[in-house]
């Protein structure tokens, strides 16, 4: 896995500019216009500015579009067009260190945008508190999530415009419906219960609460955890399998 992964981030490492300025403009983006324009005229949510309610969502955003994107058109890449997943394997390496190490690499990719979202925020007048190192491995597993869906979709793809099902079905409702705008908390009660189903709602929610040190909710944090552990391992093991099934044929 390490030696998968080593490899990617060498041919990252490359590129580094683009990949960040493509992975991170669209959170940086919605933090101005949401948090400095529409936020003046929003009043306080859960006794927070709307810059700062927002703020650790979009961090978890930045995980999670940069994770997926690197597990759909970067893997698809090397297994498609470039040939890399068949070189790969005529070396000792098997399809299961494989898909592990991808999934890795784009987890990697995710908690390098989440962490560099969130060093910025107090440019922006959010100041996280101490608990927010807690963050980074909660970041992690979220990307570890994001990157086995997209390695999920890149396994049964037939071509690049198939990820577009995955952006627009997945991604973009993920993004506009796990609490990072609005508060859940003010939905119907049985609509809740379907949006924190969603595991990047889990995320927000926890990310809400260690960048401010808002831990008042030990047990409910322990539950979304241990939610987001499950979405991880279910998510990496179908994707180890349906890569398995492609490349084995």
């Amino acid at each position: 896995m390490f030696r998968v992964w080593y490899r990617n981030f060498k041919v990252w490492l490359k590129h580094l500019q683009a990949s960040l300025i493509g992975n991170l403009g669209q959170p940086f983006l919605f933090l101005l216009a949401f948090g400095f324009g529409l936020g003046k005229s929003v009043p306080e949510i859960e006794g927070m500015t709307y810059l700062q309610f927002i703020a650790p969502g979009l961090v978890a955003s930045a995980v999670m579009y940069s994770a997926a994107f690197e597990a759909t058109y970067g893997s698809y890449t090397r297994l498609s067009t470039q040939g890399t997943f068949e070189a790969i394997l005529m070396t000792p390496i098997n399809i299961v260190e494989l898909a592990l190490g991808e999934i890795l690499w784009g987890a990697t990719k995710g908690l390098i945008a989440g962490l560099i979202m969130l060093a910025t925020l107090p440019l922006f007048g959010v100041t996280p508190s101490i608990w927010a190192l807690g963050m980074i491995p909660l970041l992690f597993v979220e990307g570890i999530i994001f990157a086995a869906l997209g390695l999920i979709m890149t396994a049964v793809a037939t071509n690049y415009d198939f990820f577009n099902y995955f952006t627009s079905l997945v991604i973009t409702p993920f993004f506009l419906f796990s609490g990072i705008f609005f508060s859940l908390k003010a939905v119907n009660p049985l609509l809740r219960r379907v949006l924190m189903a969603l595991p990047l709602s889990n995320v927000v929610d926890m990310s809400r609460m260690l960048c401010y040190g808002r831990l008042d909710t030990i047990s409910l944090i322990g539950f979304e955890l241990m939610m987001i552990l499950v979405f991880a391992l279910a998510a990496s093991w179908v994707a180890v399998v349906l890569l398995k099934r492609r490349m084995i044929q």
